[in-house]
């Protein structure tokens, strides 16, 4: 699981170049990158053990004009980082879980789906780029 991350090489010129247009358009980067995080989320959520299903609703997409992200946990699932990574939690750190560096939804969805997700980013640019009138070519 070496090489988690897709760069976008031009990614600040192509934002800088869609605000010089209009300052509306670089808002459908941010739509583009959650459309690519979600294919990791929907790969991750059936995953996540369910108790009462907070765990696995917490997973979402969290996307910014320059970065896509997927999330998992929050102030109602304060536990979610220990189901996915592991540890040691609770009184004298009596509930241990095998600690993975990796962990075990978001990051090994990602890795498996690599892929995927690089081309629902490119689709999703590509229509960003044609709807603020740019001609993609390639």
């Amino acid at each position: 699981m070496t090489d988690l991350k897709i760069e976008v090489h031009g990614l600040r010129e192509f934002r800088t170049n869609l605000r010089r247009m209009d300052r509306n358009l670089p808002k459908g980067l941010r739509t583009a990158g959650n459309k690519a995080a979600e294919v990791v989320v929907k790969h991750a959520k059936p995953k996540v053990p369910r108790r009462t299903g907070k765990a696995a609703g917490s997973v979402r997409a969290a996307s910014t004009q320059s970065a896509a992200r997927v999330a998992g946990g929050g102030a109602r699932v304060p536990y979610y980082p220990w189901l996915d990574f592991g540890g040691a939690v609770g009184r004298n750190n009596s509930v241990k879980r095998p600690f993975y560096k990796t962990g075990r939804y978001i990051w090994k969805s990602f890795a498996e789906h690599k892929g995927q997700v690089q081309d629902e980013l490119h689709d999703a640019l590509v229509e960003v780029a044609e709807g603020a009138g740019v001609r993609v070519s390639g």
